[in-house]
């Protein structure tokens, strides 16, 4: 590991391998000290002209500021919230106002269930609910299996920007001008995607979007981007004095405002550490051109070696392009569990299960059970790869 980026990161110096990175990233000491930092100098909520709630009321500003820097959207397009799922049910809510008996969502068969039931739930009024199905076993979705999908009653089309179970990386933008052009919304899934690949709503030109800071470094929050102009006709439940083109609409009661501390702390890691010290977005673009040249290296050997490897079924895409470094697997006469537990053993932290991603487990045929993933960040080093690979080569 380099030690750069080693040193950052206090859970790292146990020695224990974290490949369980999709369940929530480790956070660096930039964001252990800003949420510690903004408790200690006083909690409070925002609005009053006394010290702490001035910082309270900047921090939270600042925020959504650094937030639509990430995306790439403007302050008023970000909606903090306490996490993805949370905020896709609400934007669920305001949809069951707006569509009718007949009209119809589509949604990809590589889905998370946080951009995945909530559009389901909308069937119990008429709705229809579509499945665009992925290619297997690589999970490619193709756009041209999406276009045959559509019709002029589809309001609204959800894809993931990569798969938190198999890896692949859908091609959004082409997701995106296919619904618009039967006149649909498109909202993208990017919560598992913004630890490898900056996102980029702009150049995605979709309408709404989400990610959670947990993923990226950060404390536990969840955040939605909405597109400027659509915010006024989105039905809320909000307090009455909340003005209909606010994000403040769908962010009832108040902020946990250490969190958002945090999740600037986070960021700064982004830049300073990883960015060679450059404000603002470009900031970010030059750390994530950081990780993904230490992604890559990773991604390649562990996903060769697992192809290789006499006992492992890989799922998802057998090449590099297309996919980020998590990898779906089962290993042959083992239990996804029992595999996880093994490993556990070696210092090795693996997930096991279907991660929510049910349309994917029961299109691999893997449910209930589900399988073994394995799932990389920009501080794993070529040493967790060799400690996975000999805890499995060890399996009985």
């Amino acid at each position: 590991m380099i030690p750069s980026v080693a040193e950052h990161f206090p859970a790292l110096r146990s020695g224990f391998s974290y490949l369980d990175n999709a369940s929530g990233a480790q956070v660096p000491t930039h964001c252990i000290e800003a949420l510690t930092d903004f408790l200690t100098q006083g909690s409070c909520n925002v609005g009053q002209p006394y010290a702490a709630s001035v910082r309270a009321t900047e921090v939270k500003a600042r925020a959504r500021a650094a937030t639509a820097e990430f995306l790439g959207c403007a302050p008023e397009e970000v909606i903090l919230g306490t996490s993805a799922t949370a905020l896709t049910f609400q934007l669920s809510r305001a949809f069951s106002r707006l569509f009718r008996a007949g009209d119809e969502v589509v949604i990809s068969e590589l889905e998370h269930e946080s951009n995945a039931s909530p559009w389901r739930w909308l069937e119990a009024q008429g709705v229809g609910v579509k499945v665009w199905r992925a290619r297997w076993p690589e999970g490619r979705l193709e756009p041209a299996d999406l276009r045959a999908l559509l019709t002029p009653r589809t309001r609204l089309v959800a894809v993931t920007a990569a798969a938190n179970s198999v890896g692949a990386t859908p091609d959004v933008a082409s997701a995106a001008r296919l619904a618009r052009e039967v006149g649909a919304w498109t909202i993208v899934d990017a919560v598992h995607s913004s630890p490898h690949q900056l996102p980029d709503v702009r150049a995605w030109d979709v309408d709404f979007a989400t990610f959670s800071p947990y993923k990226v470094f950060g404390p536990h929050l969840g955040c939605l981007y909405v597109r400027a102009g659509l915010l006024p006709q989105l039905p809320a439940d909000k307090l009455w004095f909340v003005p209909d083109d606010s994000p403040q609409k769908f962010e009832p009661g108040t902020a946990p405002h250490e969190s958002l501390a945090g999740w600037l702390g986070a960021l700064r890691y982004l830049r300073e550490v990883l960015g060679d010290g450059q404000a603002g977005r470009a900031g970010l673009q030059r750390a994530f051109e950081r990780i993904e040249s230490l992604e890559r290296p990773l991604l390649q050997s562990t996903l060769e070696r697992l192809l290789r490897h006499p006992r492992v079924r890989l799922y998802g895409p057998p090449e590099p392009q297309g996919r980020v470094a998590t990898f779906y697997f089962n290993v042959a006469g083992h239990a996804p569990r029992a595999v996880a537990e093994h490993l556990a053993r070696h210092e090795v932290g693996v997930g096991a299960g279907h991660y929510y991603a049910t349309l994917a487990a029961q299109a691999l045929g893997v449910m209930p059970e589900g399988a073994v993933r394995v799932s990389l960040l920009h501080y794993n080093t070529p040493r967790d790869v060799e400690r996975l690979l000999a805890g499995l080569d060890a399996l009985p």
